[in-house]
């Protein structure tokens, strides 16, 4: 990745030009720079695939953003980026620009996920893994919020007393090679819902945690590598594997992805959602900002800060 000055975006008709306050990184960064990710742009390219900031021109100029760029497309890393005129979510001035990004992307993702994907009902017991990262950390508040309780695991003491902070009834140590036993103690007869953004090995003995007709829910693969699902667990438990890919949602869905987001941000300005304290770097340092997330080394929503 190299700084480059290139030519002024020009927006379509269903776009908006926006002047970029700060942008979101996700996992799915760390991929598409690697060429793992299932969309491979035509090189060279500028990676980022959401930013707050405001519309620089035409109509709504001035008015404060939290979006996505144009699916299909990146290019958030910048100062100037193109996304869709539909899904410009109008966020207030005040909403520091770590939260404006959370309650777009991580908290709709979460919501969709356990109540949509995962059919979560109140009294269920819910499973949290990277509890205080991004997409986890809303997890965990939403979790709370839809009546359950949420067993959180982290990597470290801190994230672990981040999530209990957020309200998980316990915080478990997923690097200790017992961890599905100490899940199994606080669940005697399993968690009935599974939420994994870890994926590999962690997602793979997850099952072990299943209870009868448990849902596991597929969100990412931030450690790098693929669950590997043993079918046979599934089969025992009588439990589904679900995967949720928030993007495809918005694209196939918008009317529903309007509504998850407007629903959020009343959950936030009631003061119900506490979005954790977001990892800042600066955009020229945005090469070790992404080697930091690969290495779950940030906590709560990461972004490259372009305007303070």
């Amino acid at each position: 990745m190299r700084l480059r000055e290139l030519p002024m975006p020009v927006p379509a008709d269903d776009q908006c030009l926006v002047k970029v306050e700060a942008a979101g990184l996700n996992f799915l960064d760390t991929l598409v720079v690697k060429g793992q990710y299932q969309t491979k742009p035509a090189l060279p390219f500028t990676p980022g695939v959401e930013v707050v900031g405001t519309i620089a021109e035409g109509e709504g100029a001035g008015t404060r953003v939290a979006c996505a760029t144009t699916a299909g497309t990146f290019g958030g890393f910048a100062e100037y980026a193109l996304v869709s005129r539909a899904e410009a979510m109008p966020i207030a001035v005040a909403v520091p620009p770590g939260a404006a990004l959370a309650l777009r992307g991580n908290y709709p993702t979460s919501l969709y996920a356990l109540r949509h994907a995962g059919r979560l009902q109140a009294g269920e017991t819910l499973l949290v893994h990277a509890g205080a990262g991004g997409v986890g950390s809303a997890a965990v508040q939403l979790g709370k919020l839809l009546g359950a309780r949420v067993i959180a695991t982290a990597g470290s003491a801190s994230k672990r007393a981040a999530c209990l902070a957020l309200g998980a009834d316990a915080a478990v140590d997923y690097t200790n090679p017992q961890w599905v036993d100490e899940v199994r103690k606080l669940a005697p007869h399993g968690v009935d819902v599974v939420y994994d953004p870890v994926g590999g090995e962690i997602g793979a003995q997850s099952v072990r945690c299943l209870a009868f007709g448990a849902r596991l829910l597929v969100v990412g693969f931030a450690g790098g590598t693929l669950t590997q699902l043993p079918a046979n667990r599934l089969l025992l438990a009588n439990a589904s594997a679900v995967g949720v890919l928030w993007g495809e949602v918005r694209e196939r869905d918008p009317g529903l992805v309007r509504q998850l987001g407007d629903e959020i941000q009343g959950l936030y300005l009631q003061g119900l959602l506490r979005p954790l304290e977001a990892s800042v770097f600066d955009f020229d340092d945005a090469p070790a900002a992404l080697a930091a997330l690969e290495r779950r080394q940030t906590s709560g929503k990461a972004i490259l800060l372009l305007q303070r």
